[in-house]
């Protein structure tokens, strides 16, 4: 049998490795946790960033686009629209 004193080390080297399995175990989670929170807002803002270029792309008068997307910035063209233009204008200058 061994003695009280190689016990006590065993017991204390055992608890030790126990608690460190812990702490590790914990960080572990906390990062996977916090990569999870930064996918999913990473996602909602392309989602949103999507969602405001499709809402822009319907609520853009027809008239004032062309057949490419873009939007005429010719005053003299007939089909001009300095709502739709000015409204292209102010995206642009958001981004």
């Amino acid at each position: 049998m061994a003695s009280a004193g190689i016990n006590v080390l065993r017991y204390s080297a055992l608890f030790a490795g126990v608690s460190y399995g812990l702490y590790h175990q914990s960080n572990l989670n906390a990062q996977n946790h916090k990569a999870k929170v930064d996918r999913d807002f990473a996602h909602q803002a392309s989602l949103i960033t999507q969602a405001k270029a499709e809402f822009k792309k319907k609520n853009m008068p027809q008239g004032s686009v062309t057949k490419g997307g873009e939007v005429i910035s010719d005053p003299n063209d007939p089909k001009f629209d300095l709502e739709g233009y000015l409204t292209a204008l102010m995206g642009e200058k958001a981004k």
